[in-house]
């Protein structure tokens, strides 16, 4: 069943485990866990890019994003993508990650080659798309080491670190980082992606009730920022267990 915050303080993230490398065949892989929410997310490396990029020499970064069958307490029928498209909210999610991921490099030193991050959400308590983005920045990192440890490129192409998370009005105060749960009993739903310097990616936000005063979106915000920093030294931490320097793969 999809979990409620318990004793968690309103300004804390849920409890992370990141292992990386999970995936043996992808260039880049993670499975990350945020309590009720568990994501696999891999890199991969083409040596070609998509056809409106060609002879432009830039890379070029993308998001694919689905969710496995069971991933919620009641099975879902698998997609055939011959006779069921992409619905349009995993479609929104597949552009909001790779806008997210693609902020995160500089594609004129990538060359002409294009990474795509699959992102499969194994088990869903809200907050996949923030957990996506996340975990898909660890495995674009973790691919462009291997890509240099290959002496494919010979520079570092990551501007920044990104990371994302929820947060939510609820009783009157903003909380962050919600489950399933505290998303529907949410007045306001707000996803923040931002860098490691605290620059801002993207806000997603919806008053679902009635409308937050500019205050309080802004108290939201700054609680957003907090955490996606904690999120950002998590993603550093991994990479050193792993032995990646991050100054190997960011260029400042």
């Amino acid at each position: 069943m999809p979990s409620k915050r318990g004793t968690r303080p309103i300004d804390a993230l849920r409890n992370v485990e990141i292992i990386p490398g999970f995936h043996r065949l992808a260039e880049g892989s993670v499975l990350y866990r945020a309590e009720g929410t568990v994501i696999l997310a891999t890199a991969s490396v083409d040596d070609q890019v998509p056809e409106f990029m060609k002879g432009k020499g830039e890379g070029w970064v993308t998001a694919e994003y689905q969710m496995h069958p069971r991933s919620n307490p009641v099975r879902r029928e698998r997609r055939d993508g011959r006779e069921k498209p992409l619905g349009g909210r995993s479609k929104e999610i597949e552009r909001l990650i790779g806008r997210a991921l693609r902020a995160a490099v500089h594609r004129r030193y990538l060359g002409e080659r294009q990474i795509v991050i699959d992102c499969d959400v194994l088990e869903a308590d809200g907050g996949t798309r923030t957990a996506a983005i996340t975990a898909g920045w660890l495995a674009l990192a973790f691919a462009i080491n291997t890509l240099r440890r290959k002496q494919l490129l010979d520079i570092p192409v990551l501007r920044d670190q990104v990371a994302a998370v929820s947060v939510g009005y609820i009783d009157d105060k903003p909380t962050l980082d919600l489950c399933y749960m505290e998303d529907c009993a949410a007045r306001v739903d707000l996803n923040i992606v931002a860098t490691a310097k605290g620059a801002l990616v993207e806000l997603q936000g919806t008053a679902e009730q009635e409308a937050l005063p500019r205050k309080n979106m802004d108290e939201m915000i700054d609680l957003g920022l907090a955490g996606t920093q904690t999120l950002c030294a998590l993603q550093r931490e991994t990479l050193e267990r792993a032995g990646v320097s991050l100054d190997r793969v960011l260029r400042s």
